[in-house]
């Protein structure tokens, strides 16, 4: 089962939500923008610039009603799933859980305008892929010698 797979809310009120959540917790900025198959929420907090990038399935003109109704719904689910996750992460913070920096540090905005997952993605894949990883437990290997 997919989180909020039924949720009748809009987009438009959980995008509110979002807003409003944020200011609530300090954010000093609050941006957001789509197109066709993605949406993205901005803002600025603890001096920084964070970004979420929404990916959603493309509404076409084409569709038929059922399949419409069916990617609207996709929408709300998804816009409902980021508000979960954002407000997960600023009760956190706030809880003394992690510091804002490790609760939103892949989503941080660079100066390039990426942000720290979809730059350290590409150097993590490359260090999986040609090295060995030490063991998960390494004292535990060391004992079944």
């Amino acid at each position: 089962m997919v989180y909020a797979e039924r949720t009748t809310v809009s987009v438009d009120q959980t995008r509110a939500e979002i807003e409003r959540t944020l200011k609530r917790y300090g954010a000093t900025a609050f941006a957001y923008a789509s197109e066709a198959g993605r949406a993205a929420v901005m803002f600025e907090a603890h001096q920084r610039r964070i970004r979420f990038d929404l990916p959603l399935p493309p509404l076409k003109d084409s569709m038929t009603a059922a399949s419409l109704k069916t990617g609207e719904q996709m929408h709300r689910q998804r816009w409902r799933a980021l508000l979960l996750c954002i407000k997960a992460k600023l009760e956190s913070v706030e809880s003394k859980i992690e510091s804002f920096e490790e609760a939103f540090l892949a989503h941080v905005v660079l100066p390039d305008g990426s942000t720290v997952g979809q730059h350290a993605a590409k150097s993590i894949a490359l260090a999986y892929s040609g090295n060995k990883m030490v063991p998960l437990l390494p004292h535990l290997d060391a004992r079944a010698s």
